[in-house]
């Protein structure tokens, strides 16, 4: 039996040109008027490609992917055993608990520690339902400090509309590697926001209202340094609550230029946001050239003088509000951790 090869006969060029000459020339008339018209949305459209905002702080190093993995496996590990005892606890009511975090534990399992501390404890004031038990600020894994939980739903609504609003005051310290600043006091003010990668990046003060890929929008953010010590030298500050009100303001336009070549200093600085953005503190210390050491995600030393660095130095010193019950004004203060008082030669009698 032979098979015979399968054969199919194609038109000849000619014919294949004589064919569609024709269907091709109607469709390029028939759409030109359209195609022109969408080329010109496009370029005066605000939310096109090329009039996206650019980012002013640079892409995630690409060391930070692998470390950051690393770290986070380790603060699960950690999390999983994490258990609150008193001495966490910094203020106590019958509607609010305030706990310390500690550097590499996760919010969410300090909040489910909470239930065996309150139902160990015979001085919680009242009884709680554990269900109604609510994280009303977050702090970042390797962020330390000031985390408050409430007891219930409405108090959460209430104070986590109080956050929102900015109408909780916060104090943060942060250690930082950078070349020191000739200011004491500035107040920084630039957009926020996602780049197109996914990650959190400073913007242009003037991009603000503005759209980025993915539709959201570059949101302000403002926040005011403080100077504390540079190389070990200098004095502990007590916070004021209502932030410096002299400083100089520093409005982002444009890119930072730092010099990777000069001498790197040991800063200390204490931050009051003003917004409540992601990331708010280290994106701002990371334009000044002065990155918190540690915070590989945002250019801090992984290494330094010798030691390697499991986190970010960054710690929620204090907050202040109204009590979404009494009405009464509410100061927490958390101690400082060991690597801030290093900065000191007499420690400051709010310590950890």
């Amino acid at each position: 039996m032979t098979i015979m090869p399968l054969v199919r006969h194609l038109p000849s060029a000619n014919l294949l040109s004589a064919s569609f000459s024709k269907p091709l020339r109607f469709l390029s008339m028939a759409t030109k008027t359209h195609l022109d018209s969408i080329d010109s949305q496009v370029k005066n459209d605000p939310t096109s490609l090329q009039n996206y905002p650019v980012p002013l702080s640079p892409p995630l190093p690409s060391i930070s992917k692998n470390i950051e993995l690393n770290r986070a496996l380790t603060a699960s590990s950690r999390s999983s055993l994490f258990s609150l005892s008193r001495n966490h606890v910094l203020f106590e009511d019958q509607w609010l608990i305030a706990i310390n975090k500690p550097q590499g534990i996760y919010c969410e399992n300090v909040l489910s520690a909470v239930p065996s501390l309150l139902t160990d404890s015979t001085d919680s004031g009242t009884e709680v339902k554990l269900t109604e038990l609510h994280l009303a600020n977050r702090l970042d894994r390797d962020t330390s400090g000031i985390m408050i939980i409430t007891k219930s739903h409405k108090v959460a609504a209430k104070l986590v509309k109080a956050f929102t609003e900015h109408k909780v005051r916060k104090t943060y310290i942060a250690s930082c590697v950078g070349q020191a600043p000739k200011w004491v006091n500035i107040t920084m003010k630039s957009g926020h926001g996602r780049s197109r990668y996914g990650a959190w990046r400073v913007y242009a003060a003037s991009d603000v209202g503005k759209t980025l890929p993915g539709g959201s929008i570059v949101k302000d953010m403002e926040t005011l340094f403080e100077v504390l010590s540079v190389n070990e030298q200098g004095q502990f500050k007590e916070f004021s609550e209502s932030g410096r009100d002299i400083s100089e303001v520093m409005i982002i336009e444009q890119k930072s230029e730092i010099d990777c070549n000069l001498k790197k200093d040991e800063i200390l600085v204490r931050a009051y946001p003003k917004s409540g953005r992601t990331h708010q503190i280290r994106l701002h210390c990371q334009y000044l050239g002065m990155p918190i050491r540690g915070d590989v995600k945002y250019e801090g030393a992984y290494e330094w003088k010798e030691r390697t660095y499991d986190g970010h130095e960054l710690h929620a010193e204090s907050l202040s509000f109204e009590h979404p019950v009494t009405a009464e004004n509410v100061l927490i203060q958390a101690p400082l951790p060991s690597w801030a008082c290093q900065f000191f030669e007499s420690e400051p009698l709010w310590t950890n």
